[in-house]
């Protein structure tokens, strides 16, 4: 028998009993669509996760002090200038404020920065202008806000307007454009002030981190090795311990990359036991077919059908219908990766990786669960067979 003729004959087969194949399909389908609504899910999150990271800044690497190290703006200064793969150095210092225009007042985050932030942070300005080096020298009390404080505070707001923050006026020069949430946080919500004039109204002269950016994304571990050394050096601790944590964007992505690897390859897996699950269905229906059309196979063996006839014959028909639970599978993933996306709010990702994978298994558990019936068929004895009724 010919490979079409074969494929032809099992196609008959399989339609002669429709609800049967659907439901011996049924654990396929449900497995194929698993996988690949999980997996996409799963991209999806690691690209958010991903975009949001690198929204953060190019070659960003955030120096934060421990407990017991106390940054201050000479360090930003040294950093920039001891480390020659640091493009820019910027200090920050931060803190909850209350600002206020006319009758409207809103608790939000006020960050003391220099003028490189937005080519640092990857903020950018969509009214009026950003902080300058004049600004931070002369400590004038000038804000830049984001769009939730712009929107909290009236919508309305143009540069030039006097807020108050903590009860001292400030003139806003510029407005933010939309950045966003990352990890939880809402980018949006912060006012920028000069880090002189932050530290002069928190009355303090301690920084809560430091902003570095890498040259290029290849020299960010180079730039944070050799930043650690230059702090180790300026802040040694007697324990040995290091006085400074410090997270690049390089170090981020890898682990999210990492978790992101791990997870698709677990949800993958849990997904694949529907697929076993659905191979052990097949298997039992196939079995019942053998022993249904027992009759049907004597009388091919009687006319010259070998046993390989028979085997191939019963392994195309398992093959067949794996294959067409997980092409439908295939569709119903799809459509329930993106139905899912939409009610959890998240971004589903389809893989042309993950739909092969899935259909190859598919295939796999056809060819598997579908020999030891085919073998099965090819073992009947023609005139025992005939006997059947």
């Amino acid at each position: 028998m010919n490979p079409a003729e074969s494929v032809r004959s099992a196609w008959l087969a399989l339609r002669a009993n429709r609800l049967r194949t659907f439901l011996a399909a049924l654990g396929v389908m449900i497995g194929v669509a698993s996988v690949i609504a999980l997996v996409s899910l799963g991209q999806g999150t690691t690209a958010r996760v991903t975009a949001q990271v690198s929204g953060l800044g190019a070659n960003l690497i955030t120096v934060l002090p421990v407990r017991g190290t106390q940054l201050a703006l000479e360090d930003a200064a040294l950093l920039r200038e001891r480390v020659p793969t640091v493009a820019r150095a910027v200090p920050s210092v931060s803190a909850a404020v209350s600002v206020k225009v006319e009758t409207d007042t809103w608790e939000t985050t006020m960050e003391g920065v220099t003028e490189d932030l937005p080519l640092v942070r990857n903020y950018q300005v969509m009214a009026g202008r950003f902080l300058v080096a004049d600004d931070v020298a002369a400590r004038r009390k000038v804000a830049v806000i984001g769009q939730e404080v712009l929107r909290r505070l009236g919508g309305s707001l143009a540069p030039g307007t006097t807020l108050t923050v903590n009860g001292q006026p400030f003139l806003l020069v510029g407005v933010l454009a939309p950045k966003g949430s990352t990890f939880g946080r809402n980018e949006d919500d912060v006012i920028f002030v000069p880090v002189t004039t932050a530290q002069r109204l928190l009355g303090t002269t301690a920084l809560n981190a430091i902003y570095l950016s890498a040259r290029t994304a290849g020299e960010s571990g180079l730039a944070t090795a050799h930043a650690l050394a230059v702090l180790r050096t300026r802040y040694p601790r007697p324990d040995g311990q290091d006085p400074v944590r410090i997270l690049s964007q390089e170090q981020v992505l890898s682990t999210v990359g990492e978790v992101s690897r791990t997870m698709t390859l677990f949800l993958g897996a849990v997904a694949g036991i529907s697929l076993v699950v659905g191979g052990i269905g097949i298997m039992n229906i196939m079995l019942v077919s053998v022993a249904e059309r027992t009759r049907e196979i004597g009388i091919r063996m009687a006319v010259g059908a070998r046993a390989r006839d028979i085997l191939a014959q019963f392994l195309v028909e398992s093959v067949l219908l794996s294959l067409t639970g997980g092409a439908v599978g295939v569709g119903a993933g799809v459509l329930a990766a993106r139905w899912l996306g939409a009610a959890l709010g998240a971004q589903a990702v389809l893989s042309p990786l993950a739909v092969l994978v899935a259909l190859g298994f598919a295939l796999a558990v056809g060819l598997i669960f579908g020999v030891y019936p085919a073998w099965r068929a090819s073992r009947l004895d023609p005139v025992v067979a005939l006997r059947r009724e």
